[in-house]
């Protein structure tokens, strides 16, 4: 492979979707993923107030973008991945402690029995991929941030999935990939949820 098939989102445009030595077509998702990586990459940097900040936007930009690929291709989360990234956010949280320090260990569990007990309520609604995803998840973010990202994940799920139906382009029981709702939920709680959550209190109070 030359450097003209390896750079992000040109290289599907200049080979026109295709593979250069067997003229396969490759899947628009790849360069959709690699435009949006940039993007969050560049959004994480701008946001960011500090390097902590900015490392752990990157972190998780990485991780959940990794997690959407496999569960689209494939409805999985695989455990080599979140087993590589463990010992990374670990280290962060070392280095870069919350205040206070246990909030961390509280969002590890946190996302993880929220997460374990609607599995168990709905009988195997959620896999054990997005169970350990969300522990992951709950310990570099707080028990807070955790869960208001749970709660916008599916609320975004409700929303996209019964849009889908309506329009006709999901089939009612057909299974559908939730990480790419949990990335959206994430995210948005990462960079907004402080003042999501400030703002919802204001309206309550």
């Amino acid at each position: 492979m030359t450097i003209l098939d390896l750079v992000p989102v040109f290289s599907y445009l200049f080979l026109g979707g295709k593979c250069r030595t067997c003229h396969t077509k490759i899947s628009p998702i790849y360069p959709i993923i690699e435009a949006a990586t940039g993007f969050l990459f560049l959004f994480s940097f701008l946001h960011a107030t500090s390097i902590e900040q900015m490392l752990c936007g990157w972190l998780l930009v990485s991780l959940l973008i990794i997690v959407l690929v496999t569960d689209l291709e494939y409805m999985l989360i695989p455990d080599k991945i979140l087993l590589f990234f463990l010992p990374l956010f670990v280290a962060f949280r070392i280095i870069y402690p919350p205040h206070p320090w246990w909030d961390a260990p509280l969002g590890f569990a946190a996302g993880f029995g929220l997460l374990a007990l609607i599995a168990l309520i709905s009988r195997g609604g959620m896999g054990g991929g997005d169970i350990k995803l969300f522990a992951i998840l709950g310990l570099v973010l707080g028990w807070k941030l955790v869960i208001l990202g749970f709660f916008l994940a599916t609320f975004f799920g409700a929303v996209i999935g019964l849009g889908g139906q309506l329009l006709g382009l999901i089939k009612r029981r057909q299974p559908v990939p939730f990480v790419p709702f949990i990335a959206l939920g994430i995210l948005t709680s990462f960079f907004f949820g402080d003042q999501l959550i400030t703002l919802y209190f204001d309206l309550i109070f």
